[in-house]
């Protein structure tokens, strides 16, 4: 009973311990045995040496970033610095829908109008503020970042039409999505990966989303399971959704008027250089081939001390990551003048042809996006 009590006690020291940060790793000279330490993690003797090794190169590599004073943001160690290559795209689950998807799901998306423009747009928004935005949540070692970008926006557009936030189900997007078999290529679902607009046509064909209390997460381990609620609907739904409208395309007006007006909106971005992201207004993604791999949330914008815009961006890999779970981006564009685009190397169309779409804006963001369309 006492090493019970003196385990839970120490556990809890751990947990609300503060986190060490960017300016901290050589005040500390911190090491891998502290980062076990504060994150929590045992390793066999043969899987430690490797993840020590990975830890260090990350970390020598964190240390040299934040020596640049140009540079507008830092990075930082969190539960991420330790993993492999392939541990870290497993989590970036995002695959293109095309316009082929979009037709073999047999929904018609609405579009959102371009109006009025950046300059009738407020200076700021935060729908956090608001209490639109609910907890930073987890997605584990799942590339199911697009059914938690999905599940967030839904819970914000709901709460914006009832004043209720409550937390809705990935996992039942994840299990319960049926990727048209002609797009194999673009997703198999769950942990593999599919994208919002796919995501928000199956709630439309399964009648709704429950909520997380009642088909709660189970893929942390990047574990796929069956779907237990699609075909045998013993819980009903809590909210439904008559559509879903897409944001223009490379358009930095139509995403601003959105946030503006709409509400927070899914986003897809290029998260490949995002692992050890900490805080600030981070420009650090390949702006001539951004790879679009991520799903995330928007939740806002802004214009920090130094008058450097930034958009406000919810990730899901826990409150350990980021500025509590959140990133902030440059906003190319913010000054009327175009913003950067690139050609996306890796998108592939609906039947698996390889193309190389034109994708804008910092790390893509202002490529692939779309907020849903609530039911009365």
């Amino acid at each position: 009973m006492f090493r019970t009590i003196t385990t839970i006690l120490a556990l809890l020291i751990v947990a609300t311990a503060a986190k060490t940060r960017w300016h901290e790793l050589e005040s500390k000279g911190y090491d891998f045995k502290q980062y076990l330490t504060e994150f929590q993690k045992e390793y066999s003797p043969n899987e430690y040496a490797m993840r020590e090794k990975i830890f260090n190169e990350n970390l020598q590599r964190i240390k040299q970033h934040n020596k640049n004073p140009h540079a507008t943001w830092k990075n930082g160690v969190n539960h991420l610095t330790d993993s492999t290559p392939q541990e870290l795209g497993a989590l970036r689950g995002y695959r293109r829908a095309t316009e082929k998807t979009a037709a073999m799901l047999s929904v018609t998306p609405k579009v959102h109008p371009l109006f009025p423009g950046p300059k009738q747009a407020p200076v700021s928004v935060d729908w956090r503020t608001t209490g639109a935005v609910s907890a930073i949540k987890d997605q584990g070692r799942c590339g199911s970042c697009w059914a938690f970008a999905s599940a967030e926006t839904i819970e914000s557009f709901w709460f914006l039409k009832t004043q209720k936030l409550m937390d809705l189900s990935p996992q039942q997007i994840a299990s319960c999505t049926e990727i048209p078999p002609q797009c194999y290529n673009q997703g198999t679902g769950g942990c593999e990966g599919s994208s919002q607009v796919v995501a928000f046509s199956a709630i439309i064909a399964n009648g709704g989303i429950v909520s997380e209390w009642t088909y709660p997460y189970q893929s942390w381990p990047g574990t796929d399971f069956a779907c237990k609620w699609a075909n045998n609907k013993t819980v009903a739904p809590v909210v439904r959704l008559t559509s879903y409208t897409v944001i223009t395309p490379n358009s930095y007006d139509a995403l601003l008027d959105a946030l503006a007006t709409q509400g927070p909106v899914t986003v897809s971005v290029d998260a490949s250089t995002w692992s050890s992201y900490e805080s600030g207004i981070y420009d650090g993604c390949n702006q001539t081939n951004p790879s679009i791999d991520h799903a995330v949330q928007a939740v806002g914008y802004g214009v920090d001390s130094n008058g450097r815009p930034y958009w406000i961006v919810r990730n899901s890999w826990t409150p350990n990551w980021g500025e509590n779970g959140y990133i902030r981006l440059y906003r190319d564009g913010a000054d009327n003048s175009a913003p950067r685009c690139g050609n996306d190397p890796g998108a592939a169309d609906c039947d698996g042809a390889p193309t190389s779409p034109t994708v804008c804006g910092t790390c893509g963001i202002l490529y692939d996006n779309a907020y849903p369309v609530i039911a009365d």
